[in-house]
């Protein structure tokens, strides 16, 4: 299982939310290059980046710290936020980012995103944010009237690489993931299931792991990293030992 060390962008800075508020942001550094390199010093091979700006305005906002990050982590770099037509999915393959994520595109313009993720095979991932079991789009500002299951399932036979299933109602509170949402997902679903939101600390992966085998390909852990409560070395450690 992977551990996802997650890095959120907003105005450059290194940031969490609080249930995906932009008012509620907590500064932890302002330079994400270096962000990146200590995830990556601690033995991270995967990183998640979130263009927050650009979730809410429908295309990139902060370029310049996503490149800075791509030049200097060794690993691969999984990039979602404000990702809605042809040009930037190509332009961020073509810079290095190994998988793009797509939520708003996913419920309002699936076609679309079923087009990417056939032409490029595995790099696609679908973003299924939830609140209350319904979709919520465009940075988590709407929530839809469409169950979580059915969004996901639209895409089973799309060459979707993954889902990235995230309860906005824990995301950045520390609250523990949605265990049980998470893994009624991977079951429902042939597409494997990233989980995201709440993770509070070793006890969140050790479960999570546990459910590797039904379908849970990782995780995304941020405010608990920043805050000192889990320690990454040994939650990759411990995802590892899912395999």
């Amino acid at each position: 299982m992977i551990v996802f060390p997650a890095i959120d962008l907003k105005g450059g800075q290194v940031v969490r939310l609080a249930e995906g508020d932009m008012d509620r942001a907590t500064i932890y550094g302002d330079d994400p290059a270096a962000q990146a390199m200590i995830f990556a010093d601690a033995g991270a091979e995967h990183l998640h980046v979130v263009d927050l700006d650009g979730s809410f305005a429908g295309e990139s906002r902060n370029r310049a710290a996503v490149e800075a990050i791509v030049a200097a982590f060794p690993g691969y770099v999984q990039l979602g936020g404000g990702i809605r037509d042809a040009k930037a999915v190509e332009g961020w393959f073509n810079l290095g980012v190994a998988r793009v994520v797509m939520g708003s595109s996913a419920l309002k313009n699936p076609d679309f995103v079923r087009e990417m993720a056939r032409e490029w095979e595995g790099g696609i991932v679908v973003a299924v944010d939830a609140k209350d079991g319904m979709v919520a789009t465009e940075g988590w500002a709407e929530v839809s009237n469409v169950p979580v299951t059915d969004l996901a399932r639209r895409f089973e036979d799309a060459g979707v690489a993954s889902l990235l299933f995230t309860d906005i109602g824990r995301d950045g509170l520390l609250k523990g993931v949605n265990i049980e949402a998470t893994v009624d997902l991977a079951r429902r679903v042939d597409i494997p299931v990233i989980a995201s939101g709440g993770v509070k600390g070793l006890d969140d992966i050790h479960i999570l792991a546990l459910h590797a085998h039904e379908g849970i390909e990782g995780v995304i852990t941020g405010r608990a990293l920043y805050e000192g409560r889990l320690d990454l070395a040994a939650a990759i450690a411990m995802g590892a030992r899912a395999a």
